[in-house]
């Protein structure tokens, strides 16, 4: 399956500080997808920006942005730097969607299981297990490296991305950081 990732315009909103890349306030970024941030590029910043590349790339929506399209993220360091990310169109236009009215968060159920098992997990999570979710809240004494990983497609299908690889609503594609020894599948409950 070739899919088509969209390109993103990230504007630095606001700066709180000193930035020690630099940023100033008007200064624009095109990320390429979600996977490629631009040369140069503050890895902390491309750190706190990619949940939220990867849920735009996947059709999230954030109901509390003017453009649910668009999301704004601050700086790991203290927040010095806001930046503005918006989706581009294949013609390299923002893209605009309408709005809706906002009735406040709407925290999804999630199900995290665990689909395989290929080495020794040092939590002891064993094919089967399942870890029930409510929006973006940390599982209670679940692993934080494994958490690191999934945290993109929580986020992802808690602001409704839908998934193009098998069920739109779960991806099994999220591996464990601890050399590949497991592999989880997300999936929301409508």
């Amino acid at each position: 399956m070739e899919l088509k990732f969209p390109r993103f315009l990230v504007t630095v909103s606001k700066v709180r500080g000193k930035c020690y890349q630099g940023y100033k306030e008007g200064d624009k970024f095109i990320f390429e997808d979600f996977t490629k941030t631009p040369e140069g590029f503050c890895q902390g910043a491309a750190t706190a920006l990619f949940p939220c590349l990867y849920a735009l790339t996947f059709g999230a929506e954030f109901p509390f942005e003017e453009n649910p399209r668009s999301i704004h993220t601050s700086c790991p360091d203290g927040g010095r730097i806001e930046f503005f990310t918006q989706v581009l169109t294949d013609s390299g236009k923002i893209e605009i969607k309408k709005k809706e009215k906002q009735s406040g968060p709407n925290p999804k159920k999630m199900i995290i299981s665990v689909e395989e098992v290929t080495g020794k997990c040092f939590y002891g999570y064993k094919v089967g297990d399942e870890i029930e979710v409510i929006g973006l809240k940390t599982p209670k004494d679940f692993c934080g490296a494994a958490y690191n990983v999934l945290f993109p497609v929580l986020f992802a299908l808690n602001f409704g991305a839908k998934y193009p690889f098998e069920d739109e609503n779960a991806n099994s594609r999220v591996t464990c950081p601890d050399n590949a020894n497991i592999r989880f599948k997300v999936r929301r409950v409508e």
